[in-house]
Formats: structure tokens, C-alpha cells, sequence
């Protein structure tokens, strides 16, 4: 009895948190069933990770830009014009791939610096400011492949990171076809999570923070161990860990360091939470404005590379509604419509909410039209959602 209270008090006090991975859950036990077991294959979950990737990376530039109580619509068509500038700086100008990404990131960080001069110092809202940059870009990446339409990049390296899988050590008879080494990080993944699940839980403790109770912090660790090692053993069937997987997981963990572990962390959820007390307690609020919205720049050009490197080429029609994907993960992964809520790992999770259900309809033969209104009853019901738990909590 004394465990099922635990189990509705935890569920109750951290629904928000709880929500998202519950309906990821249910949708792939609904697809596996729908599809008899294709959905959960490993070939089709490599596949997902690797269409998720692209989306990803922009939904925790989002998270932190709807966080500090604005939008940027501009996302897509400016990362499907920084795609193209990889592309051409490749098949036209000859540029290394070594070179070339970094260059490609630098002029993201630099149309994010745009859009947050506009913002931050003409005052234009950012709803506008980044229509604008939409319009902008869209025209920008129709002009560049104007002439010669889609760009085929022939770069093997640069194709890899869209395409490519971590390398594996040789077979020596243990756990034959399976991809060692992804099945070696998910151990080693498990262990780290249990040590600062650990540390966390006595660093709370040593303050007099408030911690669940221990059959709970258990349950969460033997949860969260199995989920990991369930996704590593089905990836490690099918090719292993994909390069896309391993950068979107770097950037979820840098992100996420930032934003809960640092100064400038607590400074973005302040401006988010009260830009005018934020502001009166000697935080610079145009400065913050200035640092996310470069940094969404930067992931903007970060999802071009992944995407014209995945199609492994560069198109007219790149970055379509990759906005809206964005936007949608990020408020269905917990990120509140109001600001200074939300996490970088809720809004992964709400991408992989967003992109299991395209594929799973796809899987299911769905037509297009009925998929759009499924996907927007998800983001409509997601919103409703953190509206009456923001309700309920006042």
C-alpha cells in the first residue's frame, strides 16, 4: 500500500517530466502492435534515429528560445540554406569537409546574431523578426540552386555523418552479429547514470532538498537502466550507433549541462520566468537574447548538415516546416507556452514523439492529410496539457 502512494505522489509531482516518456511509451507499444512488430525492428528504429537527428538538434536550440518567452520561425529554411552553402562550398568551391563545417556553424551563429539584433535592440517582436528571416532565407536558398537545382554531394566523409555507424572491433565469437561497442557505451551509459543519480541524490539530501523515497529512486534507476539497455541491444542488432545518434547525444548533453549546471542556465530561465525582475537583478537580458538566438543560428546550421548529408544532397525545398516539427517537440516535451519552463532532454524526447508518429503512419500506410491532423491534435492536446498542470499548480 505505502509503495503504490509513493508511486501516484511521484507521478503526481512530477507529471510534466512523466508525461512525455509515458506517451512515447504508449505509442511505440501501438505501433509494434499495429504493425506487427516492424515498427520496433532494429533496421526501422536506426532509421528513426537518424530522421529524428536533424529535428533534434533544432528542438533544443527551440527549447531554450521559447524558454526566454520568444520564437524563431526562420529554423528550417535557414538550415536548409546553410545545407546548400555546405554542398556548394564542397562541389564548387573544393573546400575540405574540415573546413567546411566549421565555416557553416560560424554563419549560422551569425544569422541568429541577426534575428537577435532585431529582437534585442530594434525591439521588433521575434515572431516578426524571424518571419522575416523565413521569407529571407527561403528566397536565399532558391537563388543558390537556381541553376543547377539539387546539389549531389560526392563527399563520402560528409555523407557519413547523415549515414554512417560508429565503427565495431572485430568478431571473435562473442554476441555474433551484434555490434559490440554500442552494446559496450550502453553498459558504460548505464553506470554513469547510476553514479550521478547516486551523487545527485546525496547532494539534495546534504542541503535538505526534498528526495524521493528510496523505492522510488530505485524503481526510477532500474527504469531508466532497462530503456537504456532496450535501445542499445535493438540499435546494436542493426549496424550500431549512428554518427547522427552520437552528435545528437553530444549536443542533448552539452545543452543540458548548460542549461541546469551553469550560471548562464540559471540566467536564460530567469529572463524566461521574469525578464523585468531578471533585468532589475543586474542580469543583462539583451546579452541573453543574444546568446540563445546565436546559438539557434548555430544548431540551424548544425540540422543542415545533418539533413543535406543524410539525402546526401542539397535541395529547393530543404528545411520545409522543419520550424513547426521543432516548435511541436519542444512544446510536446514540456517546454511551457508561457517561458522559463523546460528541458533540452523533454524536448529530444517530444522529437521522438513527433517522428514515431510520421513513422509509424507511414509504416501503417496513413495518407499524408490524416498524419498532419494527428500531429497537430498531439502538439493541441500537449499545450492543453501544460496549461492545466501550470493551472492546477497555482
Amino acid at each position: 500500500m505505502a509503495f503504490i502512494k509513493n508511486v501516484q505522489k511521484t507521478i503526481k509531482e512530477n507529471i510534466r517530466d512523466y508525461g512525455m516518456f509515458i506517451a512515447l511509451f504508449a505509442i511505440m507499444i501501438f505501433f509494434t502492435i499495429t504493425t506487427k512488430g516492424i515498427f520496433i525492428s532494429p533496421r526501422n528504429i536506426s532509421n528513426l534515429v537518424n530522421q529524428t537527428g536533424y529535428i533534434a538538434v533544432l528542438a533544443v536550440g527551440m527549447t531554450l528560445v521559447i524558454v526566454i518567452r520568444h520564437i524563431d520561425l526562420s529554423v528550417g529554411f535557414l538550415a536548409g540554406f546553410m545545407g546548400a552553402i555546405s554542398a556548394i562550398a564542397m562541389v564548387s568551391w573544393h573546400l575540405p569537409v574540415g573546413v567546411v563545417i566549421p565555416l557553416v556553424l560560424i554563419l549560422g551563429i551569425l544569422a541568429g546574431l541577426l534575428t537577435a539584433f532585431l529582437v534585442a535592440k530594434l525591439g521588433i517582436p521575434a515572431f516578426v523578426a524571424s518571419l522575416a528571416g523565413w521569407l529571407i532565407y527561403r528566397g536565399a536558398l532558391l537563388l543558390v540552386t537556381l541553376k543547377t537545382g539539387t546539389i549531389i554531394i560526392p563527399n563520402a566523409t560528409y555523407n557519413a555523418i547523415g549515414n554512417g555507424y560508429i565503427p565495431d572491433i572485430p568478431d571473435i565469437g562473442i554476441l555474433p552479429g551484434a555490434h559490440k561497442v554500442t552494446l559496450l557505451l550502453g553498459i558504460l551509459a548505464v553506470i554513469f547514470f547510476v553514479i550521478g543519480e547516486i551523487k545527485n541524490r546525496e547532494k539534495k539530501k546534504a542541503y535538505d532538498f526534498e528526495v524521493s523515497s528510496m523505492d522510488m529512486f530505485i524503481m526510477k534507476m532500474i527504469f531508466v537502466s532497462a530503456l537504456i539497455m532496450a535501445v542499445t541491444w535493438v540499435l546494436a542488432g542493426y549496424n550500431g550507433l549512428s554518427w547522427t545518434f552520437v552528435i545528437v547525444l553530444v549536443v542533448t548533453l552539452v545543452y543540458h549541462f548548460i542549461s541546469t549546471q551553469t550560471v548562464l542556465g540559471r540566467y536564460i530561465y530567469a529572463v524566461g520566468g521574469n525578464p523585468e525582475a531578471a533585468e532589475l537583478s543586474g542580469i543583462n537580458v539583451k546579452t541573453i537574447t543574444y546568446i540563445v538566438f546565436g546559438s539557434m543560428g548555430m544548431l540551424s546550421a548544425l540540422s543542415g548538415i545533418l539533413y543535406t548529408s543524410r539525402l546526401q544532397s542539397a535541395t529547393t525545398i530543404a528545411g520545409q516546416l522543419f520550424e513547426m516539427d521543432a516548435i511541436a517537440a519542444a512544446y510536446v516535451g514540456g517546454v511551457s507556452a508561457s517561458g522559463g519552463v523546460g528541458r533540452v532532454t523533454g524536448s529530444i524526447i517530444g522529437a521522438f514523439v513527433m517522428m514515431s508518429l510520421t513513422s509509424g503512419m507511414n509504416l501503417m500506410t496513413i495518407d499524408i492529410s490524416s498524419q498532419y491532423i494527428v500531429k497537430g491534435a498531439v502538439l493541441a492536446a500537449a499545450v492543453i496539457f501544460d496549461v492545466a498542470t501550470r493551472n492546477r499548480s497555482k
